[in-house]
């Protein structure tokens, strides 16, 4: 997949949709987001994301009483060595408080792209088409890649 090749070398921002279609191997999703992490496990890249991933993707699982899908979860983001779980601090809080005033999103999408931007990534995977054409990072849209 080219755009995978594209990233090599580089550090990469994670969304949590992609995170959940991979871990819950989403059937329109999989085949796209499966050699992206595949990739990451073998250093082509690294990925970054925001300790909200971690929040967001455990809600599902601790609601359902699926105690196995959320130590899933924990596992990936705490222990593998292809992502990186990055804590809120005050300059991602800093940044993320400009995002909202410029472009008017989310509190965890400014978060979450805070936290890219702080970590020094070049890319933001996400599956949220209204994050595409923010100038301060180069956005992909998981559905909109082949």
């Amino acid at each position: 997949m080219e755009w995978i090749e594209a990233l090599h070398g580089s550090t990469v921002g994670l969304d949590t949709g992609p995170l959940i279609y991979y871990i819950e191997e989403h059937p329109a999703f999989l085949v796209r987001i499966k050699p992206f992490f595949e990739a990451a496990e073998r250093n082509e890249f690294h990925i970054v994301t925001s300790f909200v991933t971690l929040l967001e993707v455990l809600v599902h699982p601790l609601r359902e009483g699926r105690p196995e899908l959320a130590e899933e979860y924990r596992n990936i983001l705490l222990q593998s060595p292809a992502l990186t779980p990055i804590p809120l601090d005050e300059g991602i809080a800093e940044e993320a408080a400009g995002l909202r005033a410029r472009h008017n999103l989310r509190t965890p999408d400014a978060i979450q792209l805070a936290t890219a931007i702080r970590s020094g990534a070049s890319w933001f995977l996400t599956n949220d088409a209204g994050l595409a054409n923010l100038p301060e990072i180069s956005v992909l849209v998981l559905q909109q890649l082949s």
